[in-house]
């Protein structure tokens, strides 16, 4: 089915009532296409202190302790993303504390990484860096739950200059060796390029069940459970946009993992109710976004690099 295929039966797809998502669901592994496998290899792993868990040919398993979170494949020549498609703005690297994100921030400027971005969304606070290839990567810890301000089932979301002094202070105050990213590090969320707010909404919200927690102009914040966001999706660059062209470096996939086969199975009835296709990919299942952008339904967490390179190797 082409993209164009996809965004009409999205935009024609049935109202359905909103039936959340198991609020248990979480953001998994994310595989990205690259054009020069050995020089990523260098950023992820020395940079940002990603572990390598497997290498086979043109494909590569990244994670933090023995959990897989990146899988990278290799495109000899793919072009640098253009950032004015729909596709990957950023994806989210969850830190497990505050001082965990100073030791990230001091060994990035060790390593000779330019600054990074940096925002405090007071929700969370965050550090924003692009690949090689030009791939969007947040680097964020979450503030207390009890921290956060909810207003009904929206919660207050912002965007303010961070207190780097005071991160940094953190470090400091207790000095340790870099060792890379803690085995506890997760993948906290996905943030896309979409072509339409609407549209958008009716797919993650509407048929995925992610519960909308936040909006801003020209962007949309989904949950599952009450956390601030799984999915962050805008239009900044993007309004009435397509996917990038073939060839270009950027996002291959994505996965939710959820709790149960029950839990799937629920998420899979919206997703055929609204007319759309299903693909069992590995023992997952494949939906495809109004963009073409392939969300992998699978069922808890990549628990191994062998299992990771499996489900890479069925999108190739």
């Amino acid at each position: 089915m082409t993209t164009s295929d996809q965004r009409d039966r999205a935009a024609t797809a049935p109202q359905l009532p909103h039936t959340s998502i198991d609020p248990a669901t979480q953001v998994g592994l994310v595989s990205l296409t690259v054009a020069n496998l050995d020089r990523s290899l260098a950023y992820y792993t020395e940079a940002l202190g990603f572990r390598l868990l497997a290498r086979e040919g043109q494909t590569a398993v990244l994670g933090a302790g023995d959990a897989p979170l990146l899988a990278l494949t290799e495109l000899p020549g793919a072009s640098y993303w253009p950032g004015r498609n729909t596709g990957l703005y950023h994806f989210a690297i969850l830190l497990p504390s505050r001082l965990d994100l100073a030791r990230s921030l001091i060994h990035m400027l060790e390593y000779g990484l330019p600054f990074p971005g940096q925002s405090d969304h007071a929700v969370s606070e965050a550090l924003y860096l692009t690949d090689p290839d030009g791939n969007g990567i947040e680097i964020y810890r979450d503030r207390p739950r009890s921290e956060w301000q909810w207003t009904s089932d929206h919660v207050y979301m912002t965007i303010e200059p961070l207190d780097v002094r005071a991160i940094l202070a953190e470090a400091a105050a207790q000095p340790a060796p870099w060792t890379g990213l803690p085995a506890a590090t997760r993948l906290g969320h996905m943030h896309l390029q979409v072509g339409n707010i609407e549209q958008a909404a009716q797919f993650y919200s509407g048929v995925l069940g992610f519960d909308i927690t936040a909006q801003m102009p020209g962007a949309l914040f989904v949950s599952a459970g009450g956390y601030h966001h799984h999915l962050g999706l805008n239009t900044w660059q993007s309004r009435g946009a397509g996917p990038a062209p073939a060839g270009t470096a950027g996002l291959r996939f994505f996965t939710l993992e959820l709790p149960s086969e029950e839990a799937r199975a629920a998420v899979l009835e919206r997703v055929r109710a609204a007319g759309l296709e299903v693909a069992d990919v590995d023992g997952a299942s494949a939906v495809r976004d109004p963009w073409g952008n392939i969300v992998l339904l699978g069922i808890g967490p990549a628990t191994d690099a062998q299992s990771v390179a499996r489900l890479n190797a069925a999108q190739s």
